[in-house]
C-alpha cells in the first residue's frame, strides 16, 4: 500500500524564529503518527533551523523550489547540491511558480532530474486554472504537465516521487474540488498517464496528493478516495493544531 503523505507548503511565511516555534509546537504529535508521512516545507532561510529542530524525528523537511544547475551565475537561485543534507523533498512546478515566475514543463523536468541526482525526492505540482476547468480542458492540461515533467525519468524514479494535483482555482481561495472529482482527475489524467508512459505497477506505486484549500475540515473526505494519497497543504499548514489534525485524520481514515 502507498503510505499517505501530508506536506505543508509554508510559502513566503514565517521568520526563522517563527518557523522553529511552529515545528516545535507540532513535532511531538506528528512524530507519534507513523502511518502517515509528515513533511514541512519552510522558506530557504529557515531550512537549516527547521531541520535541526526536527532532528531525531521521522518528520521530513522539504524545500519549496530549486534550480537545475549545479552552480553558476544565477542570481537569487538555489542549487540542488545546496539543499542536500538539509531536506528530503523539494516542491517543483507549483502553480505560483508557473504563474509569477515563468516556470515551464521543460524547466520542471530539468529540476526533477537534478533533484534525483542529488538524492532529493520531487513533489511535482500540476493543475488547471479556472478558465481551463470551465472549458473542459482539465484532463488535457494535467496530462500535458505530467508528461512534460516526467520526460526521461526511469520507472524507479517515477515510482518514488510524489505528484500533487492542485487545481489552480482552488489554491488559497477557500474553494476546493469535490473529492470524487479530484479522484477522477488523479486516476485518469495522472495515474492513467503514468501507466501509459511506464506501466501499471509504476502507476500504482506513485503517490498522488490533492492540494487546493485542503484543511482539517475536509481532509477526511479526500482521504476516503483510494486514489488520493495525501495532501499538499497551504494555509492550514501554518497553524500547528490544524496541520496536526490533518495528519491525525488521515491516519484515522487510512490507518
Amino acid at each position: 500500500m502507498r503510505k499517505p503523505i501530508i506536506a505543508g507548503n509554508w510559502k513566503m511565511n514565517k521568520t526563522i524564529a517563527e518557523a522553529v516555534e511552529l515545528v516545535r509546537a507540532m513535532r511531538r504529535d506528528l512524530n507519534a503518527i507513523e502511518s502517515v508521512e509528515s513533511v514541512v516545507c519552510p522558506t530557504f532561510i529557515a531550512l537549516p533551523a527547521v531541520a535541526d529542530a526536527l532532528a531525531g524525528t521521522h518528520i521530513a523537511v522539504g524545500a519549496q523550489n530549486m534550480f537545475w544547475a549545479e552552480s553558476g551565475a544565477y542570481t537569487g537561485e538555489i542549487a540542488p547540491g545546496m539543499l542536500a543534507g538539509l531536506c528530503q523533498y523539494v516542491i517543483l512546478g507549483h502553480s505560483e511558480r508557473r504563474q509569477f515566475f515563468g516556470e515551464t514543463d521543460e524547466g520542471v523536468n530539468k529540476k526533477a532530474h537534478a533533484a534525483f541526482k542529488h538524492g532529493l525526492t520531487p513533489i511535482i505540482a500540476v493543475g488547471e486554472n479556472l478558465a481551463q476547468n470551465q472549458a473542459g480542458e482539465t484532463d488535457q492540461v494535467v496530462r500535458t504537465q505530467v508528461t512534460g515533467a516526467l520526460q526521461g525519468l526511469s520507472r524507479e524514479q517515477v515510482a518514488s516521487l510524489v505528484i500533487a494535483y492542485e487545481p489552480v482555482w482552488a489554491i488559497g481561495t477557500g474553494l476546493n474540488a469535490e473529492p470524487a472529482g479530484a479522484a477522477r482527475v488523479i486516476g485518469v489524467a495522472i495515474r492513467g498517464v503514468v501507466a501509459e508512459l511506464y506501466d501499471e505497477a509504476t502507476a500504482q506505486a506513485v503517490r498522488i496528493q490533492y492540494g487546493g484549500s485542503a484543511n482539517a475540515a475536509n481532509i477526511a473526505d479526500f482521504m476516503a478516495m483510494p486514489d488520493i494519497d495525501g495532501a499538499l497543504v497551504g494555509g492550514a499548514s501554518l497553524k500547528a493544531d490544524s496541520f496536526v489534525e490533518m495528519v491525525k485524520a488521515t491516519a484515522r481514515v487510512r490507518g
